[in-house]
């Protein structure tokens, strides 16, 4: 925590000094950093406590949500990853059902005897043990499935089984953990004391800074400086409560909201399943659900209840050295014969003012008429006057938008009184810049008067120069950088694997065959030309006519002497 202040510190009183190199904004940052009994440096502590703890309402119930899913994956893996084949690993695998199904509701604590037997029971009646044969050959994310079902089911039994067994309304903070129940009962109340406290603090200050200004009486050894940042201190105190009330009157209206709903949710499920002796589960089963969920989300709104009023609380422990400067006694007798004016009385006694309208052809001003709501525009300096902030001293007071909303450059700014706003408006970027200067000397106003959401050029009324000019640039689909060495191998066994190749290499011989069991295999490649269709022309066949050749052999029959003569009678080709 220590060195997040510093760093917090130093941002901010080193937001301008560090363009510069002042020395004097190095020695602001150690004088305020080692500072014993220093209202500016809790207001500090205070705006860098709140920086980091405070978020939206949607992030913080997002929070919410992720830590109790932490708390539920463990038993969650457990179950799902859990393999059981004796009975006793049966027994042992429900109850850690029950557990997972108490930690999700968070309607008692696994180690509460009468809760285990409640949640045992409703369990009982939808899902009984034998059922578990089933549940352990489904995969993981079906088991999961299954348990939420069963967590909002059981959930839903269990509150109809509380409010049947009452005739009057249910309390719901009987159902919660002690820590939900107690931020269920005391709502808004913590809050609005302390926020009673530091608008009284702020009111009284302001009161003695009017009373002084110029310098105090030596006789009550007070010093203007620590007054004003105690001045500083409540009022980012006031700042932050008001901010803390209003998410959590939000929070109550929509627990008051949510309440009535489960009411008439339990109302809906006794009108359907006490008259009737079966009900179909396809019927009652939904409503189960939707009353988990209405409960579920109440659980939410109290635990976002709880985390407004623990940070209230620690905003407390920022403001212990404006405290021993002025204990309650010595600053009441400061206060003798001193009107102490609270912040609506300050605005009904200027309720009359209102700027003229020949200052507002000169500027733009936003009228009560001209505006539907005033309260709610974006001013400067988180509704302050600036001009008062400037001309007397550091002096804090806030704005009257009903005098008139100055526009100039886009932003609004209010005024404490008609003459500080013609006055402001008549050189605006003057008192812009030296807004911006005291605050440097200041640092806690950076925070307080929102001046980090401001560049500090525009703070301090300058413009800057900028060229512009149409260009168009393109860029690789995959650019790869040139300096990648595609060679270097971070891996000592790799190297060492490649040196042995290579060794390897040196007693062998190269062949023109290859394996897959080769070192350094290489893709081979051959290009061959496909066979192509030809043809060619022949002479035509010819014939000629050729005599038929034939021969007669004489004597073979009826020839007594046996002699057999050979006749040619082939005929002659020229014939």
């Amino acid at each position: 925590m220590a060195e997040s202040v510093v760093r917090f510190i130093v941002r901010d009183l080193l937001r301008e000094g560090v363009a510069r190199g002042g020395l004097s904004d190095f020695k602001l940052c150690m004088e305020t950093l080692t500072a014993t009994c220093s209202p500016s440096l809790d207001t500090m502590k205070m705006q860098l406590y709140f920086d980091m703890n405070y978020t939206s309402r949607g992030e913080f119930l997002k929070e919410i949500n992720w830590m109790l899913e932490c708390r539920l994956n463990q038993v969650s893996r457990e179950i799902t990853d859990c393999k059981v084949k004796t009975k006793d690993q049966f027994d042992a695998l429900y109850r850690k059902i029950i557990n997972f199904i108490l930690l999700g509701s968070g309607m008692g604590s696994p180690s509460d005897v009468s809760s285990v037997q409640e949640a045992t029971a409703a369990l009982q009646s939808i899902f009984p043990s034998t059922d578990l044969g089933a549940f352990m050959v489904l995969v993981k994310r079906e088991k999961e499935q299954q348990l939420s079902e069963l967590t909002m089911t059981v959930t839903g039994i269990r509150l109809f089984n509380k409010a049947s067994k009452k005739e009057q309304e249910i309390n719901f903070s009987e159902l919660m953990p002690v820590v939900l129940s107690e931020a269920l009962s005391v709502t808004n109340e913590a809050i609005e004391n302390e926020l009673n406290v530091a608008q009284s603090l702020a009111w009284k200050y302001t009161a003695l800074l009017e009373k002084w200004h110029g310098s105090p009486p030596e006789e009550y050894h007070v010093s203007l400086a620590q007054l004003t940042q105690a001045l500083y201190n409540v009022r980012q105190h006031e700042h932050f409560l008001q901010v803390l009330l209003a998410d959590s009157r939000l929070c109550a209206k929509r627990i008051e909201i949510l309440q009535r709903d489960i009411s008439s949710q339990i109302y809906l499920l006794k009108t359907s399943v006490q008259p009737k002796t079966a009900v179909p589960t396809s019927k009652v089963f939904p409503l189960f659900k939707a009353l988990s969920k209405l409960w579920s989300e109440l659980q939410d709104e109290a635990e976002l209840l709880n985390i407004f009023n623990n940070i209230a609380f620690r905003l407390q422990f920022c403001l212990t050295s404006q405290a021993k400067i002025f204990p309650k006694v010595p600053l009441d007798s400061l206060l003798e014969g001193v009107e102490v004016k609270t912040d609506k009385e300050r605005m009904n006694e200027r309720s009359g003012e209102r700027v003229d309208a020949a200052q507002r052809k000169q500027h733009e001003w936003l009228q009560p008429g001209t505006a539907d709501s005033l309260s709610e525009l974006p001013l400067q300096y988180n509704g302050f006057c600036g001009y008062t902030l400037v001309n007397k001293d550091g002096l804090i007071l806030p704005g009257n938008p009903y005098i008139g909303v100055l526009k100039h450059k886009g932003k609004m700014y209010v005024f404490h009184s008609e003459e500080a706003g013609l006055k402001f408006a008549c050189s605006p970027d003057y008192f812009i810049a030296l807004v911006a200067e005291k605050a440097k000397s200041s640092p806690e106003l950076i925070q307080l008067l929102k001046l980090h959401q401001t560049p500090f050029h525009e703070q301090e009324g300058k413009t800057l120069l900028v060229s512009k000019s149409e260009s168009c640039t393109q860029t690789e689909v995959h650019p790869v950088a040139t300096d990648i060495l595609k060679s270097y191998e971070w891996n000592e066994w790799e190297l060492r694997r490649s040196a042995i190749k290579l060794a390897d290499l040196q007693t062998t011989a190269t062949k023109s065959t290859q394996t897959y069991l080769s070192h350094m295999r290489r893709e081979n490649a051959t290009q061959t030309w496909l066979p192509k269709e030809v043809a060619c022309q022949s002479k035509r066949d010819g014939e000629t006519g050729v005599p038929k050749p034939q021969v007669f052999l004489a004597g073979l029959r009826g020839c007594g002497g046996g002699r057999v003569e050979k006749v040619n009678l082939t005929r002659s080709i020229h014939e």
